[in-house]
């Protein structure tokens, strides 16, 4: 009896303090040291002042349809060629499209209320690409004069785009780092044309003509004819007369202006380091005749302050 009452408050002093123990164990110990959650990373501050470059490629539109009327037209506007042919319009050349690598700079500002980012933008881009084409027509008719007439045109013309810079306003909304983004604004560009048209401008009475064929007696009469060589007409046979040519040209520099549309996206690698991709659409005025409309992608960098 005395074995068994020792056995049982043997077990039982070893399981009070176990207990004991036990309750006053901290279980952050098991957590390891105090947790701290990671810093947060501060959000990117599109506001500010920012200058960088662009490099890309850019495909020039370039059209024609009207480059040669004023020069025909100071040369005909007083003939039958104008008033019964029409001729200056009468040579349409075909727009050409030429293509190369461009690249520039461009500067902003921004300013940011809360996600949405608007700024004013301007930038520079060299080109140097030229575009050239070429029409030829001739008509013949009877003319108002009542004389056989044939008008004759040949016109080559070229349009060089050297630069175009643009200023734009800007918008769009921040993800984190990410920027996409629309622009618009107004474009201006430096570009060279050069037209030169050949005229040939001749005519013949053909019931003269056809009564000398007629005679077998007496001289032929003189047939009325104009716009041939000197000694090269012949009165029994006017087909031998070759047509005076003149020419006509001009070149010179333009200044033109425009529009402009685009949009892209820009990846801020810091506060203060920017990437870009973006596309860009410029459509200037006409300009003696001549139409130019450029398509540029491009990538760039950028450093705000």
């Amino acid at each position: 009896m005395r074995i068994r009452l020792l056995a049982v408050l043997a077990a039982l002093g070893l399981a009070g303090p176990s207990s004991a123990l036990a309750a006053d164990l901290d279980y952050d110990f098991l957590r390891g040291p105090d947790y701290d959650p990671p810093l947060a990373v501060a959000a990117i501050d599109w506001s500010g002042v920012y200058l960088g470059g662009h490099g890309g490629y850019s495909s020039a539109s370039l059209g024609f349809k009207n480059a040669f009327q004023p020069l025909i037209y100071q040369h005909t506007h007083n003939s039958t060629a104008e008033q019964d042919f029409n001729a200056s319009t009468l040579i349409s050349p075909t727009s050409k499209r030429v293509g190369d690598a461009s690249f520039g700079a461009f500067a902003g500002y921004n300013v940011q209320f809360d996600g949405i980012v608007v700024g004013i933008e301007a930038d520079y881009t060299s080109f140097g690409r030229s575009g050239r084409t070429y029409d030829d027509i001739s008509r013949f008719r009877t003319n108002s004069a009542g004389l056989v007439e044939t008008v004759g045109l040949a016109g080559a013309s070229t349009t060089k785009i050297n630069e175009f810079g643009t200023i734009r306003a800007r918008a769009g909304y921040a993800f984190d780092n990410f920027l996409p983004f629309v622009t618009g604004g107004f474009a201006i560009g430096r570009a060279r044309i050069a037209d030169g048209v050949a005229i040939e401008d001749s005519g013949y009475n053909l019931t003269t003509y056809n009564a000398n064929q007629a005679l077998t007696t007496g001289n032929p009469a003189y047939v009325d004819n104009f716009g041939y060589k000197a000694g090269t007409f012949s009165q029994t046979n006017p087909s031998t007369g070759v047509p005076y040519t003149t020419y006509v040209t001009q070149s010179k520099t333009k200044v033109v202006g425009g529009a402009t549309l685009g949009g892209g996206l820009e990846y801020a690698i810091t506060p203060s380091i920017l990437l870009r991709a973006e596309y860009q659409y410029v459509l200037f005025n006409d300009f003696d005749g001549h139409k130019a409309t450029i398509n540029t992608v491009r990538g760039g960098a950028a450093v705000k302050f």
